[in-house]
């Protein structure tokens, strides 16, 4: 028997760009839970005011991730800060050491 599941999603492009409410629908969470994310430099939107706020669309997978941090192992808002950035500074240097062992 073979399942067969229905899924439902948004096609985003890369230079496209959410508003808080878009962004919050999309993640499936409340504009409080983005706001600490921003507050916590985890997102950094464009726009000075929650209002004027307008996410990247690549901003999603950085919420995704986040979320998942929170979810899966409780971790709090400055941990998952500081998760992400020891993600992000992981993956520029493993970028590095491929660039460097091709230019060999």
């Amino acid at each position: 028997m073979v399942r067969q599941e229905i899924v439902n999603g948004v096609l985003l492009d890369e230079h496209m760009f959410l508003s808080l409410n878009e962004f919050c629908r999309v993640c499936t969470h409340q504009s409080e839970w983005i706001i600490e994310m921003v507050e916590y430099g985890i997102l950094e939107p464009q726009g000075s005011t929650p209002d004027d706020w307008r996410f990247p669309a690549a901003s999603l997978d950085r919420a995704r991730r986040a979320m998942r941090l929170h979810q899966d192992l409780q971790i709090n808002m400055a941990g998952i800060a500081l998760a992400l950035q020891l993600m992000d500074e992981l993956n520029n240097l493993r970028t590095q050491v491929n660039i460097s062992v091709y230019d060999v």
